[in-house]
């Protein structure tokens, strides 16, 4: 394709919600951006969770790819929230003729060959595996309350705590087996994050070094309690990393 083609175009977004969530948190932003929008569910959104529970992170990984590779747009940035930007950095991997950029809100990032797991600060590192082994995957209501839901309208509490659904243990024990993909990045570091704290997520940003990051004083989803916020810095990252505007 050639270079002025391609600056033309219409570069798609693809979202990937984080952990217990849905597709659905993505409306208000894929509704203000004038991009082609794909927003991806994890497998097994039917509530059939027992088969949930058997899923791998190749499992998610071959799920959203597929979505990516059936999409009709040629370009696009993969928009990538918590723990989803691990299946999402390992499809990104194949996809790299097509992936023009990518950004992560309050994501996990681990080093290469590390899981979700291996980012928590000890003694989580530790407690953790214990944790899923027992007690599965969904936290209790007052943490997703107090923590996931922070900032959140009680409506917008309510609908997340009604339709939280527990990801599989092999998704938080999985390897990221694949590098960080060397296009464009940006990091969405959420300042008021009760899930993922600052200073957690600045390990994040190391471990991803992004060509930019950008910061919002909003919880976890700020997809929901800022979709403005996250529209705007969308919208730079394309304009001065994707699609810069060309030099009179």
């Amino acid at each position: 394709m050639k270079v002025e083609q391609f600056t033309r175009e219409k570069i798609g977004f693809a979202f990937i919600h984080g952990a217990g969530l849905n597709s659905g948190i993505w409306e208000k932003v894929a509704a203000g951006l004038d991009n082609p929008c794909l927003m991806i569910d994890f497998p097994l959104r039917n509530g059939d969770h027992e088969s949930a529970r058997k899923l791998s992170l190749h499992d998610y990984t071959a799920y959203i790819q597929r979505q990516l590779e059936e999409w009709k747009v040629e370009k696009f940035i993969i928009v990538a929230h918590s723990l989803g930007a691990i299946p999402a950095l390992r499809a990104a991997a194949q996809l790299r003729g097509r992936l023009v950029g990518f950004a992560a809100v309050g994501a996990a990032i681990p080093k290469k060959s590390g899981s979700f797991i291996s980012i928590l600060p000890f003694p989580g590192r530790i407690v953790m595996p214990v944790l899923l082994r027992f007690f599965g995957t969904r936290p209790p209501e007052s943490v997703i309350r107090s923590s996931l839901c922070s900032g959140l309208s009680q409506k917008q509490t309510e609908e997340i705590v009604r339709n939280f659904t527990p990801e599989s243990v092999g998704v938080y024990t999985g390897k990221l087996d694949v590098s960080v993909p060397s296009v464009p990045k940006l990091y969405i570091k959420l300042m008021e994050d009760r899930e993922f704290s600052p200073s957690l997520q600045d390990k994040m940003i190391l471990n991803f070094s992004p060509q930019q990051v950008k910061t919002l004083n909003t919880g976890h989803l700020p997809m929901l309690s800022d979709p403005d916020g996250l529209v705007k810095a969308l919208h730079g990252f394309l304009a001065e990393w994707i699609q810069p505007n060309p030099k009179s």
